[in-house]
């Protein structure tokens, strides 16, 4: 019997993101061993659009997978896919792509989500098929091709997301995951089948759409045109892989009940681990497949370290660009709750808990007495109370919460780090860096290939570097302070519904600071 010790015990996590594609290739201890990352832009020809270029995403692809396998000394046991999530194209019958790729922060069906989400159906629609009714999602951007684009929608033969495409040009399989297809609004969690009735509302057939399988299903390998692009032998194992949040909790080790993955970058999210799917009675939160009996409930923010971004241009613009310090500093000099100013921070309108593209940011409780020290404070302290109120929903959905664990660029902060524990109320955990999702992705790949018996090694092959706990007193005021925050989002609904009315007659709004990512 060969020595499996001979066998190739590398993977390629490729993890196609918003702004950049990353290939890392890990061993089996869960050591990297060469990774590249190649960016490309995200378009907005037009207010609410959020655009992508397939061709270049796939171009970034071969690239970086061709750029790690030179590096690495040895053969590759295969390649395994994470993906942003919620992404649609629209392919004619030859695969070639009749759209661009639109991506999770494209909110032009905004009108249609809510329309959706307003009707007798709409909360069951959530939670049948564990995708919140919103413009990210691909249910709604499909009703508005139908109605907005009806000769363009006539003509495609299928629609995709990004990963799908891609596996498609590298392996010639029309397939798609459970994983990204829970995040669509089209397939039923408990049965893992296209949905009927979200299908009849998109105006599609099941033909339109990939073949379902495992997110560790194995294809048999690379075209002969990619296998040579590439650098990889034609029969190397392809798994096809994940959405992006998933896999973030396996790249934070967070994959054991009752684990939550927090992470605040541009925006911010949070997720736990359960068994069997399940979404809140409310509907304040998503659930999402991993493997076959794992799922994650949880939440995503739009508006995590763009807030910290706006505050710099909007309150400080004389500290000029990479300002995050002196910033923090300025924010640190505030006291706890800010003198009781509350920023509700839906700069880029909002997602969990309430999932919907109407909201706007909002200062309350300002008075004469307050400083650019109390605004820049409550803005990120907003981010955190909105955290927190995912964290609610999480629970409300019936799941225990015994650790969070956090990534992301807040993390080099020490205030922020503070800030986040003391809002939950509860230690946080940060672990040593990792690449997020081409981590989880390549574990996710080791076990579909038999290299690892089970995705919960991430739990022990994932270092701790430090546990913040929260301050009593700190963490006294943000709980009596988060029922106000939570009131707030109501209260102004009117407002918000009156501002958009408003909008075509007011002269346009300024043009946001940076795109989402």
């Amino acid at each position: 019997m060969a020595d499996p010790d001979q066998h190739p015990r590398v993977v390629i996590g490729v993890d196609i993101g918003t702004t950049s594609t990353k290939s890392v290739a890990y061993d089996t201890d869960g050591r990297q061993l060469a990774s590249h990352s190649v960016g490309y832009p995200l378009d907005e020809p037009q207010p609410g659009y959020a655009e992508q270029d397939p061709s270049l995403i796939f171009d970034a692809v071969v690239e970086t997978i061709r750029t790690v396998v030179a590096g690495l000394p040895g053969p590759v046991a295969g390649l395994s896919f994470s993906t942003a999530m919620h992404s649609l194209i629209g392919l004619d019958p030859d695969g070639q792509p009749l759209t661009p790729s639109v991506t999770w922060a494209d909110s032009r069906a905004s009108r249609q989500a809510e329309r959706l989400r307003a009707a007798r159906s709409g909360l069951a629609l959530h939670r049948r098929t564990g995708t919140p009714v919103h413009p990210m999602a691909p249910l709604p951007k499909l009703v508005w091709f139908a109605e907005q684009e009806p000769k363009l929608f006539g003509r495609v033969a299928h629609w995709v997301g990004i990963k799908d495409h891609v596996l498609l040009r590298l392996c010639g399989a029309l397939v798609t995951d459970h994983s990204v297809a829970s995040a669509s609004g089209l397939m039923d969690i408990q049965t893992r089948a296209w949905d009927a009735e979200a299908l009849r509302i998109a105006g599609i057939s099941e033909e339109q759409l990939p073949q379902l399988v495992a997110t560790t299903t194995v294809l048999p390998g690379l075209t002969a045109e990619y296998a040579a692009a590439t650098g990889l032998p034609a029969d190397i194992p392809i798994v096809v892989g994940a959405g992006d949040g998933p896999l973030a909790n396996l790249g934070l080790g967070a994959v054991r009940p009752g684990v939550v993955a927090c992470s605040i970058g541009t925006s911010g999210a949070m997720r736990v681990m359960v068994e069997r799917p399940a979404v809140d009675p409310l509907g304040g939160v998503f659930c999402y497949a991993l493997t076959e009996d794992r799922w994650v409930v949880g939440g995503a923010i739009n508006n995590g370290g763009i807030v910290l971004q706006w505050a710099g241009d909007a309150l400080a613009p004389e500290l000029g660009e990479d300002s995050e310090e002196e910033l923090l500093a300025l924010a640190a000099r505030a006291p706890v709750g800010s003198g009781g100013l509350i920023m509700l921070p839906y700069l880029l309108s909002e997602r969990a808990p309430h999932w919907s593209a109407l909201p706007r940011g909002a200062y309350v409780g300002l008075t004469h007495g307050h400083r650019r020290e109390h605004l820049v404070r409550a803005a990120l302290e907003g981010v955190c109370q909105q955290l927190a109120l995912v964290l609610a929903s999480v629970r409300s959905a019936g799941n225990e919460v015994r650790e969070v664990r956090a990534s992301g660029g807040f993390a080099r902060s020490p205030l922020w780090r503070q800030l986040l524990a003391d809002a939950l109320g509860m230690p946080v955990r940060f672990p040593a860096g990792h690449e997020g999702s081409s981590f989880g992705a390549a574990l996710l790949g080791m076990q579909a290939l038999g290299l690892i018996a089970s995705v919960d090694v991430a739990a022990d092959l994932v270092r701790i570097d430090e546990t913040v706990r929260p301050d009593p007193a700190a963490a006294a005021t943000y709980a009596a302070l988060l029922p106000v925050h939570a009131e707030l989002y109501e209260a102004l609904v009117p407002t918000f519904t009156s501002l958009r009315r408003l909008a075509p007659s007011l002269p346009p709004e300024p043009p946001p600071t940076a795109p989402p990512m």
